[in-house]
């Protein structure tokens, strides 16, 4: 796989370069984009390419919705630079604005998902879109498992590298493939069916593997424990992760009752009207000394239910990995698009606390597998 940062000035002056970036961003109330974390990191390569010269037209989807335009993400892209939005894909109206685009100028195509050829991974709007420039930069790693036309079926035609992000973001998650010890893994999120596989692997490489958000409550049920109300998955872990002495599970729990009451409790005191909304102080206690003394740390998924407002002890954990990186010696890889939301609220700077992926299903699927579709595409 090769970086785009290996061609000269020279070779990317006048070009006009292909740069499949994951501006899919939330928008708010206003139809505004209020978090920018994404626009900002894949803004690297953008700068990058339109520095040395190159013509750049950006393509992305956003929302989920087919219809939605990816306009209000232009107009957010206009604070790190000048970008022109076109309201097409691969029409009349984007062939006209890529053949009178001028060097270092920077274009945003429309919702790559109002074709549904995108999802379909089609052939024939892959050429069309591979039509529009003579380079391809792939810098979308947070949707690099997706099998997309603008992902997997560019790449087949024309000369295609890695962008800035897509580099940094290889380079960090391979290196949590194999962390140097001791080492401890946080992991939340729900469905443990989908989180089981990389539960297992982490068992097998780091020293201790943490489980909180939602799969905790799965793995207090699988001990026996009561879960009263709490989000369970449908297929329950099995004894040997449940047992495993490497797992840590919480050791108290933060619950809501019917009422909207809050408490800590012991995972055996909770009661049928509670709800498990996050992990307790005395978890937090009990992950610090592994914390202190890591070497290496993986962290995907926010301990409590993020979208309700519970992110204490999520922040309280930030606090720990910042002194431990602090003092040296410590590297740690944080996923995961709510994870991500939460440290930004928690007052923690981001660049106290390692590194961030734009991933949260991506990168649990490349650590699970060491590669992923849109990786592979690039050869």
């Amino acid at each position: 796989m090769r970086c785009i940062d290996e061609l000269s000035a020279g070779e990317l002056k006048g070009k006009r370069v292909l740069i499949r970036s994951d501006f899919n961003v939330p928008l708010g109330a206003d139809g505004e984009v209020g978090d920018v974390f994404r626009l900002r990191r894949g803004w690297e390569t953008i700068k990058y390419l339109s520095e040395r010269g190159a013509r750049v037209i950006i393509i992305s989807h956003v929302g989920r919705d087919p219809e939605q335009s990816i306009e209000p993400v232009a107009r957010a892209l206009k604070r790190f630079g000048a970008v022109v939005y076109v309201p097409d894909i691969t029409g009349a109206a984007a062939k006209g604005a890529v053949a009178s685009m001028r060097d270092g100028e920077i274009l945003l195509l429309e919702n790559l998902r109002r074709d549904p050829r995108e999802k379909k991974n089609d052939e024939s709007f892959a050429r069309e879109l591979a039509n529009l420039a003579e380079i391809y930069v792939s810098d979308a790693f947070a949707v690099s498992h997706r099998e997309d036309a603008s992902l997997v079926g560019v790449p087949k035609f024309l000369p295609s590298y890695a962008g800035l992000l897509m580099r940094d973001e290889i380079s960090h998650l391979t290196e949590a493939l194999k962390p140097p010890q001791p080492s401890i893994a946080i992991i939340g999120g729900a469905k443990f069916e989908t989180k089981d596989p990389i539960i297992r692997l982490f068992l097998e490489k780091y020293s201790h593997v943490c489980v909180v958000g939602a799969i905790a409550s799965d793995c207090l049920k699988g001990n026996g424990f009561p879960v009263g109300r709490s989000r369970v998955s449908e297929h329950m872990p099995a004894p040997d992760v449940c047992e495993n002495p490497l797992l840590l599970a919480p050791v108290d729990v933060t619950v809501e009752n019917s009422d909207k009451q809050v408490s800590v409790k012991k995972p055996q005191d909770v009661l049928p009207d509670d709800k498990i909304v996050d992990i307790g102080p005395d978890t937090v206690a009990t992950l610090a000394p592994h914390i202190a003394k890591a070497k290496f740390i993986t962290w995907n998924g926010p301990t409590g239910i993020f979208e309700e407002g519970f992110i204490s002890n999520t922040s309280a954990i930030a606090v720990l990995i910042a002194k431990r990186i602090e003092k040296g010696g410590a590297h740690s890889v944080i996923g995961g698009g709510d994870t991500i939301a939460a440290l930004q609220e928690s007052g923690v700077p981001e660049e106290k606390l390692g590194f961030f992926s734009t991933g949260g299903g991506a990168m649990l699927e490349f650590l699970l597998k060491g590669t992923l579709p849109a990786i592979d595409a690039l050869g």
